[in-house]
């Protein structure tokens, strides 16, 4: 099939939620594209987040990764699998919740970064799970005790693997199965291909779900999460999925193209 084939008018489309690595950039390097379409965004009053299943950096942490690129998008507009989870237990959780963690520097600030919950070790009734390079026997066995006496369990992202320069490391989603394992209990998770973390992005740019484009480079998160919450989507040929996997694949994005300029080119016809 023809990547033509998959093109659709993308004129009614007016916010975007954006996944980064294999989107915006590869490693450390941008991908051709990356500012025209944020140029065509401003020119058209398009609003946009990017929401990345990522959770170990903070936003402010992601903004300056993007600089760093020459890519020019403010923290605000970044939406990570750290502050997903927060935005979304805020409704059914009052301030001054019991919390307890495994994760980075970006769960950390996203959780209680301005007191809204309260870190606990003892009995908290919160336990949020994300990716920890630094996870120890202890944190995990605080983790499930909590669990087991009864605390909500939450992922971040169902990551099983992160792909490093080495190969496939354990993810966020690794250590989920363990505590899962050792409690019976299966989390909550908010990052894709569930639909929670594009449905609070949607909420956060205040947009219209029927006019919201996904665009990812993988069937298995991005187009997966878009399809669960009933929001269009567009893949781009850049990072995870090949032409040879969307042949195989019963999971059809919307749209295709080699990569953001030939979007933006359709966007702008």
């Amino acid at each position: 099939m023809k990547l033509e084939e998959y093109v659709f008018d993308l004129k009614p489309f007016t916010a975007a939620l954006l996944d980064m690595d294999g989107v915006l950039y590869r490693g450390q390097m941008p991908l051709p594209g990356v500012n025209e379409m944020l140029a065509m965004f401003a020119r058209r009053g398009i609003t946009y987040a990017c929401v990345t299943n990522n959770s170990t950096l903070t936003p402010e942490q992601y903004e300056d990764k993007l600089a760093a690129m020459g890519i020019a998008i403010p923290a605000a507009r970044v939406i990570t699998s750290s502050v997903a989870p927060r935005r979304y237990l805020e409704t059914p959780v009052p301030r001054g919740t019991s919390a307890f963690y495994i994760g980075m520097e970006g769960l950390r600030e996203a959780l209680f970064g301005d007191g809204y919950f309260v870190y606990d070790e003892q009995k908290p009734q919160i336990v949020v799970s994300g990716l920890d390079m630094g996870a120890t026997y202890a944190k995990l066995t605080i983790a499930a005790l909590a669990i087991r006496a009864g605390a909500r369990f939450v992922g971040t992202n169902p990551d099983l693997t992160l792909p490093t320069e080495a190969g496939l490391v354990p993810g966020a989603g690794s250590l989920q199965a363990l505590l899962t394992a050792a409690t019976g209990v299966t989390p909550l998770v908010i990052g894709k291909p569930e639909p929670t973390m594009l449905h609070a992005a949607i909420d956060i740019l205040e947009a219209d779900p029927q006019h919201t484009l996904v665009i990812g480079d993988r069937l298995d998160t991005d187009i997966a999460g878009a399809a669960a919450a009933g929001l269009a989507s567009a893949l781009v040929l850049t990072g995870v999925t090949t032409q040879d996997d969307l042949k195989h694949s019963p999971l059809q994005p919307d749209a295709v193209y080699a990569g953001l300029p030939e979007l933006v080119a359709a966007w702008q016809a």
